[in-house]
């Protein structure tokens, strides 16, 4: 059974930072691209990171240069590193895997940030 498990999300003032982690397990996770995605309230779910099976990352131009992803095969885990973190980065954060024809999600996590 595959499990995408989120953790790391809160309530943080503007400017402040929060560290996210998804721990998977029942994949091959080191044959996966990893990303993250976040939902606000009344928006489409939007990509917001992602780091390739080989380590490769691309980012939403809206957090380029404030958030780091990042992963470590040896754990199965992935990383969030949110910095400089501004009201409209509020939104349920949700980790992803994906590789071809599969793909699965995590339950989300909620990050909120008061300005």
């Amino acid at each position: 059974q595959v499990q995408l498990v989120e953790s790391g999300g809160g309530l943080v003032q503007a400017g402040g930072s929060l560290r996210l982690s998804c721990a998977a397990s029942g994949i091959s996770f080191g044959l996966y691209a990893m990303g993250w995605y976040r939902q606000a309230p009344g928006k489409q779910r939007e990509l917001v990171a992602r780091i390739s099976s080989g380590g490769s990352t691309n980012y939403a131009d809206s957090v380029k240069g404030r958030f780091t992803i990042s992963r470590d095969n040896a754990k199965n885990t992935v990383y969030l590193q949110m910095n400089s973190l501004k009201p409209e980065d509020t939104a349920v954060y949700y980790c992803n895997a994906d590789r071809t024809y599969r793909m699965y999600w995590g339950q989300g996590t909620q990050v909120t940030v008061s300005s």
